[in-house]
């Protein structure tokens, strides 16, 4: 089930858009403010957020900028604000796509479901990320083209991190993603695991970034 942080100061527009999304099989977080989606999101990952602009304090624009500091989760905006100035304000950003106050549920549900579908990979189910190209379910990874070989536990961290690419990753998050939750190795474990990752993945092994006393996060270059 996919599962969406909803960001708007208005009850009602809140409790429109989250009810028509569950009856719909997608799972809603609530945030009246900026301020509160930052302290969700820092908590919790979501498939997507979609973000109203115009809210009183830290605005849409700034929950943006704050987000792409440290995520790619897809980011639709829910806005008044239908100028092309303000348009292009949020793309450079970082957002993905725009949906114009007033809008329609449906058509609201469809563009989500479809930043989703992009953001976990391409038509043929794979993922890729800068030289990177994953297909998860042929356990194939290839650089530039090129197949690389990698071993069980370095493909399923590979995977982790390029499904959640642009998001720094805790060494804690890291274990129970990829090791499981009765795993009673230490954090050393992710560690060597990552060195071991870089080194097949040749120059693309510098995707992957060290981020200091927080974990590591995979980039595009």
């Amino acid at each position: 089930m996919e599962t969406v942080l909803i960001v708007e100061d208005e009850a009602r527009m809140r409790d429109i858009v989250r009810d028509y999304f569950r009856a719909h099989g997608v799972d809603c977080d609530l945030a009246r403010d900026g301020l509160e989606a930052l302290d969700l999101l820092r908590d919790h990952d979501y498939d997507a957020v979609l973000l109203d602009v115009l809210m009183p304090g830290l605005d849409g624009f700034g929950v943006c900028r704050a987000v792409r500091e440290r995520s790619a989760v897809p980011i639709l905006f829910i806005t008044a604000l239908g100028g092309e100035e303000d348009v292009l304000r949020g793309y450079a950003l970082g957002c993905d796509d725009y949906v114009a106050k007033p809008f329609s549920l449906a058509v609201l549900l469809a563009k989500t479901r479809a930043l989703i579908r992009r953001s976990r990979g391409d038509a043929a189910g794979l993922l890729r990320c800068g030289a990177i190209a994953l297909d998860p379910a042929r356990r194939e990874c290839r650089v530039g083209g090129e197949e690389v070989r990698l071993l069980p536990r370095d493909f399923d961290l590979l995977e982790c991190l390029m499904r959640n690419r642009g998001r720094v990753l805790g060494r804690e998050q890291l274990l129970d993603k990829v090791w499981g939750l009765d795993f009673e190795g230490g954090e050393r474990a992710v560690d060597a695991r990552v060195r071991s990752l870089r080194a097949a993945l040749g120059g693309a092994g510098a995707q992957i970034k060290t981020v200091f006393k927080a974990g590591y996060r995979l980039e595009e270059e």
